[in-house]
């Protein structure tokens, strides 16, 4: 079964509780939060304490992305703040290994990512430790980006060697996911998908979280 995961980086800041009632309300499974330091990426968002609003605020679980570096001295502080999944990038730490199990001592769902030029080698070795591996189909750091082709030929790759372990992890694909590309970002393996402008930019998003799971087939 598909997921979809609107990405709160395209959402109208002014009212991030509402808008995320919203996307609840209209089917979404998880609510994609964006973590960034102005660091590892070239933008700044939101901290903790949002994160801990945004979990007052709704029954979603929290996909919280951390796209920062150093990424350990943070994990705690998002997992108490209310994050459900807390997904790292293999970039952004000299000890994966041990960040992903300090995600998972903490009581959340751990999860990798890879920028679009990293990589599958890079998670060969930890994917007894993850819950879900994230796929950057764009360079993070700002929304509404085009979909990165390549980055299928990722996905492919990544299914397999999910495949090859037998546990039940979510391959996740972010950056540029719309209703006129996600069957093949499905078809190539991800279950997950992570949609920004694709949702907040449109009036109705029950309509368009609906046809983005109708068109992952």
């Amino acid at each position: 079964m598909i997921k979809i995961s609107p990405s709160i980086l395209s959402a109208d800041f002014s009212r991030l509780g509402e808008e995320a009632r919203a996307v609840e309300s209209a089917g979404a499974d998880y609510l994609h939060v964006d973590i960034m330091d102005g660091h590892f990426v070239p933008n700044l968002t939101i901290g903790p304490l949002v994160v801990a609003a945004l979990h007052r605020a709704t029954r979603l679980p929290l996909d919280v992305h951390l796209m920062i570096s150093p990424v350990e001295p943070y994990i705690g502080e998002f997992v108490k703040a209310g994050a459900h999944i807390v997904t790292v990038h293999a970039e952004a730490t000299h000890h994966l290994d041990r960040a992903l199990a300090m995600v998972r001592e903490l009581g959340a769902r751990p999860g990798v990512s890879l920028n679009p030029a990293t990589p599958v080698c890079m998670i060969e070795h930890v994917m007894h430790l993850v819950d879900l591996v994230l796929i950057m189909s764009v360079n993070p750091g700002f929304g509404g980006q085009q979909f990165i082709p390549q980055s299928l030929a990722k996905v492919r790759q990544v299914r397999q060697m999910i495949e090859a372990t037998g546990r039940p992890i979510e391959l996740q694909v972010d950056g540029g996911i719309k209703p006129d590309n996600i069957a093949q970002v499905f078809q190539a393996g991800a279950d997950c998908f992570v949609a920004g402008s694709a949702v907040f930019s449109q009036p109705d998003y029950a309509a368009v979280i609906r046809q983005l799971r109708d068109n992952a087939q």
